[in-house]
C-alpha cells in the first residue's frame, strides 16, 4: 500500500526565507526540511564546522607530523565500496601533498571481510612493511586488527564514522564523529569526509610548526571532487556541513578542475561533468566504483582515482564500465531468482525477508536486498554462500526500523546464531550458519513483528504539494539541479490532479503518459509501471527537462499516481 502525503511547513519560515531572496517555491520546499535561516544554504568552505570540533583530531594531526618528519612509513587499509575508495584516494593524495611517505592496500572483501582483522595486518605487514596503519572508513570495530597490529609494534591511526560497539579498539587516535564524547555539530560525515577533516587538522599543525605558511601550505581544495563523490555515494544524510563539500566537490567538477579518474568515469558512465549533479555521483560515477569492489578488486578504482595518466584512467574507466555491466547481469539474475523464491509471499503475512540461494554472488546480494525491500517495502535480507559452512547476509531497511539494533537483538536473544554483524538503520552485513537460517528468519521476524506495525509498512511517498503554473519552466528546473539534495534534504516531488489524454506502454515496461492541468499539456513516463490510470489521476512527479531531437521540453517524472473515480 502507498499513500501520498503533502509535507507542511511554517509559513513564517517559508516567508523568512523568501525574504531573504530564496525562490519563493524554494523557500517552502526548504522551511520543510527544517531549513530555517539562508546561511543554511552557504557554500563556502569558510562555513564549514572548523576540524576542532572533532574529539582527537589535534592528537591525530601531531601524530601524523611527527610521523612525516621521522618518515616513518604509512599504509592506509581502505574498505571496498566507493566512500572507502574515495577516502583512501584523499588519504594518498593529501598525505603525499603534505610530504608523507605513504601507500594503500585494500583487501579481497570475500578472502578478508571487513575491517582491520588479524589477517588483513599480517597480509599489509608482509606486502607494505609499515610503520604506521591508517584506516579510512573501518576500523572503529576493529579490537582484534589493532591488538594485532600493536603486538607486532605497529601504530594505528582509525578513521571512520561509522557507530562504535561498546569497547573501542587500542589504536593510537581515533578520529570518528560517532565516537563517544565526539561532540562535533555533524555526525554524518562520510568515511572520505573524515579523512579530509583529518589531513585540514594536519595542515593547520604543520603551519604551526613552521612547515608551512599561508602562501606555501598545499590547497586540500583539490581534493573535494573525490570527497563529493564518497559522500554523496555513501548515501549519508545531507546536513549543511555535507551540503558544503558536495557543493564545492559539484563546481570543480562543473569547471572541469577534478582529477582525470573522476573525468574519465563521467565519460563512462556518458553523463557530462559540466552539468554534474548529485544524482550523477550517485548513480552512474558511484556504481561504476563500486562494482570493482563487488565483483573485482577494488585496488582498480583506487587506481583509477589516484592517477594522473588520463589514458591510464580512461582505460580503467572502461574496464570499471565493463565490470559494472557484468554486476548488472548478475544483479537482474539473482533478481528473478529471489522473485521466483518469494512467488508465494505475502507482505500481508510477514514484516521481514530473508531469503537465500546457494547460486548467489557475495558481492551483489546488497543491491538485490535493496531491488525486494524497494518492491515489498520489508526489511530484507538476502544471503550468499560462504566458506566453512558459513552464509553471508546483507540487509536494507525501511524508516521506523534499525536494522543494526534488530540484529543486535536478535543476537542478544540468541547470542551463538549470528557470528558476526554490523551496520547502520538502514543497511546492515551478517554472518551466519547455513544451518542456522531457518531459526534465523524466525527471530528476525519476531524483531520484525514487535517493531513494525501497519503505519510503518505503509510506503509514504512525501510531496511539496501542487506547483504553480508559472513555475513548470525549464528555468525552474535548471534553478532546482543548482541546488545541492540528497539522503535527508530531498529533491522536491510535487502532487496535483491531472486529465489523462493518453497513455501507452513503453518497451512493454513503462507507462508513457500526456497530462492535463488548466488547458497546459504535459509529457510524463512512469518507469517500471504499466497498469493504465483511468481518465483522471493524483500524480506526484519530479520535474525533468528532457532533451529530444535538439529540443528541451518539461517533463513529469511520475513516482506514483493514483486513479481518481
Amino acid at each position: 500500500m502507498t499513500r501520498i502525503v503533502t509535507r507542511s511547513y511554517p509559513f513564517r519560515d517559508a516567508e523568512r526565507l523568501h525574504q531573504s531572496g530564496v525562490h519563493p517555491v524554494l523557500a517552502r520546499v526548504y522551511a520543510a526540511r527544517g531549513l530555517l535561516d539562508v546561511k543554511e544554504l552557504d557554500s563556502e568552505l569558510s562555513s564549514l564546522h572548523p576540524p576542532s570540533g572533532l574529539l582527537h583530531i589535534e592528537a591525530a594531526a601531531s601524530f601524523l607530523a611527527d610521523a612525516i618528519v621521522a618518515k616513518k612509513k604509512m599504509v592506509i587499509v581502505a574498505d571496498y565500496d566507493c566512500d572507502g575508495a574515495t577516502a583512501c584516494a584523499v588519504g594518498l593524495r593529501g598525505l603525499r601533498l603534505l610530504g608523507a611517505q605513504v601507500d594503500f592496500i585494500v583487501p579481497n572483501r570475500f578472502e578478508y571481510g571487513y575491517g582491520l582483522t588479524p589477517e588483513i595486518v599480517d597480509l599489509t605487514i608482509r606486502e607494505k612493511s609499515p610503520d604506521i596503519i591508517v584506516t579510512v572508513d573501518n576500523g572503529i570495530a576493529s579490537i582484534d586488527g589493532v591488538a594485532a597490529a600493536n603486538a607486532r609494534g605497529i601504530e594505528v591511526v582509525v578513521t571512520d564514522h561509522h557507530l562504535p560497539a561498546d569497547t573501542l579498539p587500542a589504536a593510537a587516535v581515533i578520529v570518528n564523529p560517532n565516537q563517544p564524547e565526539c561532540g562535533f555539530p555533524s555526525k554524518n560525515l562520510a568515511g572520505v569526509g573524515v579523512m579530509f577533516y583529518v589531513l585540514l587538522a594536519l595542515r593547520a599543525e604543520m603551519r604551526k610548526r613552521g612547515i608551512f605558511d599561508a602562501q606555501t601550505q598545499p590547497k586540500l581544495d583539490v581534493l573535494l571532487d573525490l570527497v563529493a563523490l564518497g559522500t554523496v555515494a555513501d548515501v549519508v544524510k545531507l546536513d549543511a556541513n555535507n551540503r558544503i563539500l558536495v557543493a564545492q566537490g559539484l563546481k570543480r567538477m562543473r569547471a572541469g578542475r577534478m582529477h582525470a579518474g573522476i573525468a574519465a568515469l563521467f565519460r563512462a558512465a556518458s553523463r557530462d561533468p559540466r552539468r554534474a549533479s548529485p544524482f550523477d555521483l550517485g548513480f552512474a560515477v558511484g556504481p561504476r566504483l563500486n562494482a570493482a569492489g563487488r565483483l573485482a578488486d577494488m585496488a582498480l578504482g583506487i587506481e583509477c582515482l589516484t592517477t594522473d595518466d588520463e589514458g591510464r584512467a580512461w582505460a580503467i574507466a572502461q574496464q570499471l564500465d565493463s565490470i559494472n555491466k557484468e554486476r548488472r547481469e548478475i544483479e537482474a539474475g539473482m533478481q528473478d531468482t529471489a522473485l521466483a523464491l518469494l512467488d508465494n509471499f505475502n507482505p500481508v503475512d510477514s514484516n521481514t525477508i530473508s531469503v537465500f540461494d546457494a547460486s548467489w554472488h557475495q558481492g551483489v546480494i546488497g543491491i538485490v536486498a535493496s531491488r525486494l525491500k524497494d518492491k515489498f517495502y520489508r526489511p530484507t535480507i538476502t544471503f550468499a554462500p560462504g566458506d566453512d559452512g558459513m552464509i553471508k547476509g546483507s540487509g536494507r531497511s525501511i524508516p521506523g526500523f534499525h536494522l543494526r539494533d534488530a540484529l543486535d537483538l536478535v543476537s542478544k536473544h540468541a547470542p551463538s546464531l549470528i557470528e558476526k554483524f554490523g551496520g547502520h538503520a538502514m543497511a546492515a552485513g551478517l554472518t551466519i550458519r547455513a544451518d542456522a537460517l531457518e531459526t534465523f528468519s524466525a527471530a528476525f521476524e519476531k524483531v520484525g513483528s514487535a517493531w513494525l506495525g501497519k503505519q510503518e509498512l505503509e510506503r509514504v511517498i512525501e510531496t511539496d504539494g501542487p506547483l504553480e503554473d508559472a513555475y513548470y519552466t525549464i528555468d525552474f528546473i535548471t534553478l532546482m539541479e543548482g541546488q545541492v539534495w540528497g539522503q535527508g534534504f530531498s529533491p522536491p516531488i510535487f502532487c496535483d490532479e491531472f486529465k489523462i489524454v493518453s497513455q501507452r506502454i513503453l518497451k512493454e515496461k513503462h507507462l508513457k503518459l500526456l497530462l492535463d492541468r488548466n488547458g497546459i499539456r504535459y509529457d510524463a513516463i512512469w518507469f517500471g509501471h504499466v497498469d493504465e490510470l483511468g481518465s483522471r489521476a493524483r500524480v506526484a512527479f519530479r520535474l525533468d527537462a528532457n532533451e529530444y531531437n535538439g529540443v528541451t521540453k518539461v517533463q513529469l517524472m511520475i513516482e506514483h499516481a493514483e486513479a481518481i473515480v
